[in-house]
């Protein structure tokens, strides 16, 4: 992780409204601490060196087949895996969707020795999509995914905000069925626990089978693989309740942005969105709002294609959100 993240909060210990990660910041995780609570004598011994019965449940309630499905540690031990997988096939080049983009991508790429495809033919290349995208909130289309894994060797859909969106994408089935397509998931996201770092991959069984031959023994802890179970079969659990309200006020949210002089906010069809404030930096931005009204923002500046002057945030309740706007018209005015 070479160029960095948002929701650095242990920066900002006096954080009261948190803007800057991309996950609803008041899930109920009551019942799911209450359940861990009881299984506490779990850390005295170790996991499944992988984890299967995470995995098994995971391929009932999808209709897929086990071999299917490969649980990591979090999405990003999936990206990874997938690029070290990528070069011991005797791959040598990477590509991305449109940046801004997911930095993992690159990062991950780099450290295994990939190296960025810039133009021409991509039938070898590994193409690493981000759907919904990380941070513009862009949604790519069944179609363009089709096309996309035609023209190139491999194509990893990372749908790690897939729960936080309604528009129509690409199933699970639809993944384990095709030959060339690895799709990531991230229960982290789904269910608002980042902490624990629990994600997965669907794929046809020969690419899965593959990835298995790099995944490290007991990756993901116990504690993660039993509030995994938890997860998936309380599917009420989830982050956000009444996705289409949530998702309406974010819609609202970047409307009065744009409202505001000096700030541009960019269509999402999820609950976060990238802005450009047009005087002084992003930085500066964050800084004012964390000391002043203790709210916490992204600096986006360090997203390949974006400038000093673009921040993203991610939508919270009304009342937070209207803090928010008007605490940048302070700002400005």
């Amino acid at each position: 992780m070479r160029q960095g993240h948002g929701d650095d909060i242990y920066q900002y210990p006096e954080t009261e409204i948190n803007f800057s990660s991309n996950i609803y910041a008041h899930a109920d995780l009551s019942a799911l601490k209450e359940h861990l609570g009881r299984h506490l004598d779990l850390i005295g011994n170790y996991p499944e060196p992988e984890a299967l019965s995470l995995e098994r449940l995971i391929a009932s309630k999808h209709g897929i087949p086990a071999d299917s499905v490969l649980v990591t540690s979090g999405a990003t031990e999936a990206i990874y895996l997938i690029a070290q997988a990528a070069v011991n096939k005797q791959m040598h080049h990477y590509s991305t969707g449109p940046y801004p983009t997911f930095s993992e991508y690159d990062d991950a790429s780099t450290m295994f020795g990939l190296t960025r495809h810039e133009g021409g033919q991509q039938a070898d290349t590994l193409l690493w999509l981000c759907n919904p995208n990380n941070p513009t909130g862009h949604i790519f289309s069944n179609e363009e995914l089709a096309e996309a894994s035609r023209r190139h060797a491999l194509l990893v859909v990372d749908q790690s905000y897939e729960d936080y969106t309604l528009a129509p994408l690409m199933t699970h089935r639809e993944a384990a069925q095709s030959a060339n397509i690895l799709q990531l998931h991230s229960l982290t996201k789904t269910y608002a626990v980042p902490g624990l770092r629990i994600g997965y991959v669907v794929a046809a069984p020969a690419l899965i089978s593959l990835l298995r031959q790099y995944i490290r023994p007991w990756s993901v802890n116990a504690l993660a693989i039993e509030a995994g179970k938890w997860l998936v079969e309380h599917d009420d659990a989830r982050a956000v309740p009444d996705v289409e309200s949530y998702l309406a006020e974010a819609q609202r949210l970047n409307r009065q942005l744009n409202a505001i002089p000096g700030i541009e906010a960019l269509p999402t069809h999820t609950n976060f969105m990238l802005a450009r404030i047009h005087r002084g930096t992003a930085a500066e931005l964050k800084d004012y709002l964390a000391h002043n009204h203790r709210m916490l923002i992204r600096d986006a500046s360090n997203f390949r294609g974006l400038t000093l002057q673009h921040f993203r945030v991610s939508t919270q309740r009304k009342d937070e959100n209207n803090l928010l706007l008007e605490s940048i018209q302070n700002y400005l005015s």
